[in-house]
């Protein structure tokens, strides 16, 4: 265990994170401590710190919420997990309520987020719910060449688009639109795409654009230089040529942003499905009557039920997602610079803080 355990409180929007002294309670039933491996620095953690979006729990309170680390402690009820390897769930439900048991975790109205709901994964070390763990093998990871750190982004911004991509029941041969392109949205191109779909990519950052197109996209679309009908127009085209339909488009929205948005709705075809997986509090002037009049569905999608991250990981693991050139590792302490630069989109890739 580290010597002296420590987190970097969040005390108010715009104001420094705070590392301070961690005191760690013996974790009661159920419970586990996890010695943190690495923690992302989400779009999320963001929103949170420039934006003023309203955490659960009052300030102050850890931030992050997509770890990896190793099992040190664990109360009664779950010491089968000590010593193991893990990713804990981005939002982890009770497991005991109705919703849970008929298969709604992601709306169980008791569920735990770190870094929301509990102190989170900017620390040295993190308590949660044996339920929302993740088991990682340590041999299969060293065989894909991955460590425990580089996990961190499977917790939300793997997963969540591995559920947004479940719930659009692609099928292999359907046309996948991914919107945004940074983070989740890079990581849904390359799952859509595993799942056997033809994948258009759009985004302003025309190297992200570049990079994908090694990484499951067919098709890439700058919308810096394209906008509005033209985008549909040119989509409409790349399908044709390769003999993909005309309806029933599935479209992933995980730019976060209004334009996003208004691309992606302005994308809807016949039977088409619309995964919004991007948050921002802007709002957006629609005509709602599209969907009844093309026949199609427009999903939430929130986080992603910890029975399906076992499926999402062995994407990973087994070569189908790539990790290693999204993402990169900075120490812990640098969290406050780390978070600048993602917040003025200096950074090219993904952070995981180390400890």
């Amino acid at each position: 265990m580290t010597e002296h355990p420590y987190h970097w409180l969040f005390t108010g929007v715009n104001q420094p994170l705070q590392r301070a002294p961690l005191e760690l309670m013996a974790p009661g039933p159920g419970e586990v401590t996890v010695e943190i491996a690495g923690c992302g620095v989400c779009h999320t953690d963001l929103g949170f710190y420039y934006d003023g979006v309203k955490t659960n729990q009052p300030l102050p309170l850890v931030l992050g919420h997509e770890i990896s680390g190793r099992v040190i402690e664990a109360g009664q009820g779950a010491r089968d997990w000590l010593n193991r390897s893990v990713i804990i769930s981005a939002v982890i439900p009770c497991g005991e309520c109705d919703l849970c048991g008929r298969g709604k975790e992601t709306i169980c109205q008791t569920q735990k987020m770190p870094g929301n709901d509990i102190d989170g994964g900017f620390a040295s070390h993190i308590q949660v719910p044996a339920n929302g763990l993740c088991e990682v093998d340590p041999v299969r990871l060293e065989q894909a060449g991955l460590t425990l750190p580089d996990l961190a982004v499977v917790a939300d911004a793997v997963t969540t688009p591995y559920q947004a991509v479940l719930q659009a029941d692609i099928q292999p041969g359907d046309l996948a639109i991914v919107v945004g392109t940074g983070g989740v949205g890079g990581y849904a191109v390359q799952i859509a795409s595993a799942q056997g779909a033809q994948v258009v990519a759009i985004d302003v950052d025309v190297a992200k654009l570049e990079q994908l197109m090694d990484h499951g996209a067919g098709m890439t679309v700058d919308a810096g230089n394209i906008q509005g009908r033209e985008v549909k127009k040119a989509i409409r085209d790349f399908a044709a040529t390769q003999g993909l339909a005309k309806t029933e488009w599935k479209i992933f929205e995980c730019s976060g942003t209004t334009a996003g948005q208004q691309t992606a709705y302005g994308l809807l075809t016949h039977g088409a499905t619309l995964a919004v997986v991007g948050f921002t509090m802007e709002k957006l002037e629609l005509r709602l009557s599209n969907l009844m009049a093309f026949h199609a569905k427009a999903l939430g999608n929130w986080g992603c039920p910890p029975s399906l991250y076992p499926a999402a990981l062995d994407l990973i693991l087994n070569g189908k997602v790539a990790l290693s050139p999204f993402i990169e590792h900075h120490p812990l302490d640098d969290v406050n610079g780390i978070f600048e630069a993602a917040h003025e989109h200096r950074l090219s890739r993904r952070a995981i803080l180390i400890p």
